[in-house]
């Protein structure tokens, strides 16, 4: 499993960098649209939702959502920033279901119906927004960068971490591999990535002090990201979201944690950025 983990992690990554470095903000806009949607697709499938037309439908509701939002690559859309303030608080409230989760409606697929829907819109929506819009800032890109690094190098330290040094159960009844230790190694390691880019690369104009605030904030909300996937696919009683991955499982597995990092992330960038959000 962690070989093939690694061999897809490999094939994909040159195809990231080149989206994020290579693609002007409107082709990376519909790159990343593209993503989303596939994420939204799962998404459709964990909260009950089997009729194919139904999650087409699901679809056109996320595309014109995206279209209202103007694709990002202009002037910042006026339903921006209180779009990621509301993906923001959504974050908050999910934390607190996942710390709160009684564990006992596993398997029981209880989470359904417009409510679930409207919850998969405030999960995906303002990340993609939020990405795209930091990608269409001067040196943006790094940006964009930047917020995948603290992703991953919090998945990367929360894995060997917990491996290593893992005793106290994080989330027990949503995600039972998970630890407190491994978390802190994430969260270690992703401040460590933070400030080693911030000094390697040509990232924005931004205080020291103000980039490693967003990025504490924002790594811990990396791991609740991870952990809101878990509890949504405990209570539908399934492991991945998809199987389009190998040894990933879907694109929802993957996207999970950057789900909540892209809003968070671009939210303390829009407020702490001078300028940004001109």
């Amino acid at each position: 499993m962690l070989k093939a983990r690694i061999i897809t992690a490999l094939l994909l990554l040159p195809l990231v960098l080149g989206a994020i470095f290579l693609l002007p903000t409107w082709a990376f806009s519909l790159t990343l649209g593209a993503v989303v949607l596939l994420g939204a697709w799962e998404w459709a499938r964990l909260v009950n939702v089997e009729r194919e037309s139904s999650r087409w439908a699901w679809l056109g509701v996320a595309v014109v959502l995206m279209g209202l939002l103007g694709g990002g690559w202009a002037e910042p859309s006026p339903l921006l920033f209180p779009l990621l303030v509301l993906g923001a608080v959504w974050w908050v409230v999910a934390s607190w279901q996942v710390v709160r989760f009684p564990g006992e409606s596993v398997g029981d697929g209880a989470f359904r119906g417009p409510w679930a829907l409207m919850v998969g819109l405030l999960v995906l929506i303002p990340a993609w927004a939020g990405l795209v819009w930091l990608h269409g800032l001067e040196g943006g890109p790094w940006f964009v960068l930047m917020v995948l690094v603290i992703t991953w190098a919090a998945d990367v330290g929360a894995y060997f971490a917990g491996r290593g040094l893992g005793r106290h159960k994080l989330a027990p009844r949503v995600s039972p591999g998970k630890t407190w230790e491994g978390a802190v190694g994430g969260v270690l390691l992703a401040l460590l990535a933070a400030l080693l880019m911030y000094f390697l690369f040509p990232l924005p104009s931004l205080p020291l002090v103000a980039m490693l605030s967003i990025a504490a904030v924002t790594v811990v909300f990396s791991v609740f990201g991870d952990l809101y996937e878990s509890l949504i696919k405990r209570r539908r009683g399934v492991k991945d979201s998809g199987t389009l991955l190998p040894g990933h499982g879907g694109v929802l597995d993957r996207i999970d944690s950057l789900t909540a990092t892209g809003t968070v992330f671009a939210l303390g960038v829009y407020l702490m950025l001078p300028g940004a959000s001109a």
